[in-house]
């Protein structure tokens, strides 16, 4: 997450990250249909608009680092050096994130995603917009030279790639044996 650098910045990150703490705990304590928006903001301390000014939804109080990991792996794209090859960049980004996201504690909050369709739906909607968000910046790179369905695909195959890793018996060989096939299929584009 980038760290803000301003006073009123600092202060908005933390009332966020009090909001999404107080959500998350609520939801694992109760059970996330158990708990409501008003709930959430009595827990933190805040307003039902201050929680709606920093979350769209009672959704994305779950999956409040749904930014962060768009632009992190948006980056992996734009930010690489220019003889770096892609897929190499694209993989060491899906073992960052799935890494952090198979860690300790993590087990109960995919539980709960599982259990609940309102979140497996939304779930599924961040995947496709994380896509799309990567698809364009693999179309922008003007070193490539792939189709736009070449890139869409590619796209698709790295989001699934880090969702099909997160639930196997060991993600990281799990995301090692994904791009390789990632690897193949790019090359014959």
């Amino acid at each position: 997450m980038t760290v803000p650098t301003g006073r009123r910045e600092r202060k908005k990150a933390a009332t966020r990250q009090k909001i999404a703490d107080a959500a998350l705990r609520l939801f694992l304590e109760r059970g996330y249909d158990a708990v409501g928006i008003r709930d959430v903001a009595a827990e933190a301390d805040v307003a039902v608009t201050t929680l709606f000014s920093h979350f769209a939804s009672k959704e994305a109080l779950v999956f409040e680092q749904d930014a962060d990991f768009e632009q992190r792996l948006t980056q992996a794209v734009t930010d690489r050096a220019p003889d770096e090859p892609l897929i190499p960049a694209l993989r060491r980004e899906i073992h960052a994130m799935v890494r952090h996201c198979t860690g300790d504690g993590t087990a109960p909050i995919y539980r709960m995603i599982d259990e609940s369709r309102a979140l497996r739906e939304y779930e599924e909607s961040i995947r496709l917009r994380h896509a799309d968000s990567l698809a364009t910046a693999i179309a922008a790179d003007p070193g490539l030279t792939q189709t736009t369905t070449a890139c869409r695909t590619l796209a698709r195959f790295v989001i699934d790639a880090y969702s099909l890793a997160r639930e196997a018996a060991d993600p990281q060989a799990a995301v090692d044996e994904i791009f390789r096939m990632i690897e193949a299929a790019w090359e014959v584009a």
